[in-house]
């Protein structure tokens, strides 16, 4: 994961956005879709997730198991919809720690400045050499799998990036005219920040949180593949790519590519629309300058 911070594509990649916004109706409205069946999962989902038909083992497409069944005899599509409940809540309990606690430390050091800047600054330059995995893993070794000390680890983790973006975005924004007749006012700086700051600097900073929930959602989908995540017989899609496996070499890859392509999908999903925010927040800026 080299970089977490927004970036303007090249322009040739952009104006294909531009030209073509059905990409991002359709990413859009894939992402909502995804939500709505994690939310409604326990009902969408065909059958019991972790019931098991030995008889129906490694078996294709069917009447009964419209996806096919793994290694178990478990309907991959009931895993896939009740694994989208936990492939987006880890993700999404990341985005909110991480944004939550960045957003406060940057802001922090970029209003105040002077030394609390330096250490704030410093601390979070630390923090960017432990790699967000292997803090995950160190956390499991340590605590035992599940997704609390996995989303724990990456919180902290992503928590540099954020705040280091919402530090430049504080440190441009403290210049306008109307923070300094704010302080003339005599309006108490937590009431600046909280009240009219953070909201002005929010549209990035959500634009960036919708990027960042996919790279967490592959993150945590690593360490499920690894059996470092959720408990055993939990549905989850990176605990189903490790189940298909052996199901690949035996023939019937349907068990793996499925969860596969409702990784890559998803992530693809939420980063063109946290590009696209990214977008208009960067024209309203150039507009407004």
């Amino acid at each position: 994961m080299s970089t977490l911070t927004l970036v303007r594509r090249r322009p040739g990649f952009r104006a294909l956005r531009v030209s073509r916004p059905w990409l991002f109706y359709i990413c859009a409205g894939f992402a909502a879709v995804i939500v709505v069946v994690a939310l409604l999962a326990p009902w969408l989902a065909p059958a019991d997730p972790n019931a098991s038909d030995l008889s129906a083992a490694l078996t294709g497409p069917s009447a009964a198991h419209l996806l096919g069944a793994d290694g178990s005899g478990r309907d991959t599509l009931s895993r896939l919809i009740l694994g989208s409940r936990t492939a987006l809540l880890g993700p999404a309990a990341v985005v909110v720690f991480s944004t939550t606690l960045g957003v406060a430390v940057g802001v922090a050091a970029g209003w105040r400045g002077g030394w609390l800047d330096s250490v704030l600054s410093r601390s979070s330059e630390l923090m960017l050499a432990f790699p967000g995995l292997l803090l995950a893993i160190l956390f499991v070794s340590l605590y035992g799998t599940g997704l609390v000390a996995p989303i724990a680890a990456l919180s902290l983790a992503y928590t540099p990036y954020v705040s280091r973006l919402a530090r430049g975005l504080t440190l441009a924004e403290r210049q306008r005219p109307y923070l300094a007749a704010y302080r003339v006012q005599g309006f108490s700086n937590w009431t600046i920040c909280v009240r009219h700051l953070i909201p002005n600097i929010g549209p990035v900073i959500l634009a960036q949180s919708t990027v960042n929930f996919g790279y967490a959602l592959i993150d945590l989908a690593a360490l499920s593949y690894l059996g470092l995540g959720v408990p055993p017989l939990t549905p989850d899609w990176g605990a189903m790519v490790n189940d298909g496996q052996s199901a690949m070499l035996q023939g019937q890859p349907l068990s793996a590519i499925v969860p596969c392509l409702a990784i890559v999908v998803t992530v693809v999903a939420f980063n063109v629309v946290g590009e696209h925010w990214a977008d208009r927040v960067a024209n309203r800026e150039d507009a407004r300058s």
